[in-house]
């Protein structure tokens, strides 16, 4: 497959993921009487990525997230060549599904853009957990992802399950998570709603790439030097 085509994959993949889960965040998990909640959205996150790594993941390996990628590259599943164009398409195709998401959402008269489903630390915090219970959080639950990822997707492993593993990894990471950053996991989609609040999601954007990038290359370190198979 050529690499044209497995970053077309790629921002098709975002897209849906923010497009679908911040989507959720936006336009139903507040609304009156019909509201989903943040298990919805939880549950929200995890369908978009079930749903694109079955559609795409045989195209581009259904990364979706530069932290996932960047892991993948560190657990030696994925050549660190295609990093920088693979984190772009990513980026790119997040910021296209928060823009066409603002156009939706600000079509209510009523409309008011607040956080626009950002994270955040401190104050910003939906639960106003501190920098470090933030940071703790974003290293560790991006760990456990690659580990889900890179596990389910082992040559050992059941085959065809993988996005099942992955989207469920995914909700049960939004679970956890969404009272203490509104969860990222995933730089792109902090990013593209960062790029629309300004103000201080970009001031505090800087965490939502450090944390997770981190987490990401520990668990693809773990799982390559703990769980490969031996050669």
């Amino acid at each position: 497959m050529t690499l044209s085509k497995r970053l077309a994959a790629e921002f098709f993949g975002t897209f849906w993921l923010v497009f679908g889960g911040c989507g959720s965040a936006v336009l139903a998990a507040a609304f009156p009487n019909l509201g989903i909640g943040f298990v919805g959205v939880a549950l929200a996150f995890g369908l978009t990525v079930l749903t694109l790594a079955f559609a795409v993941g045989h195209i581009s390996g259904g990364h979706f997230n530069p932290a996932v990628s960047v892991g993948l590259a560190v657990g030696k599943r994925f050549p660190f060549s295609e990093l920088i164009p693979y984190i772009v398409a990513q980026v790119v195709g997040g910021t296209a599904a928060a823009g066409v998401l603002y156009v939706i959402a600000s079509g209510k008269p009523d409309f008011v853009l607040g956080g626009f489903a950002a994270n955040g630390y401190g104050a910003h915090s939906p639960g106003g957990y501190s920098l470090l219970a933030c940071f703790v959080a974003e290293v560790v639950l991006t760990l456990f992802f690659l580990l889900i990822i890179m596990g389910s997707t082992d040559s050992r492993a059941p085959k065809g399950f993988a996005p099942i593993a992955i989207g469920l990894g995914l909700t049960l990471i939004h679970l956890i998570s969404i009272p203490v950053t509104n969860t990222s996991v995933n730089p792109a989609r902090s990013t593209s709603q960062a790029i629309f609040v300004g103000g201080w999601a970009l001031g505090q954007l800087w965490l939502f790439w450090v944390a997770p990038i981190i987490g990401g290359a520990l668990g693809g370190l773990i799982y390559h030097g703990l769980f490969s198979e031996d050669k």
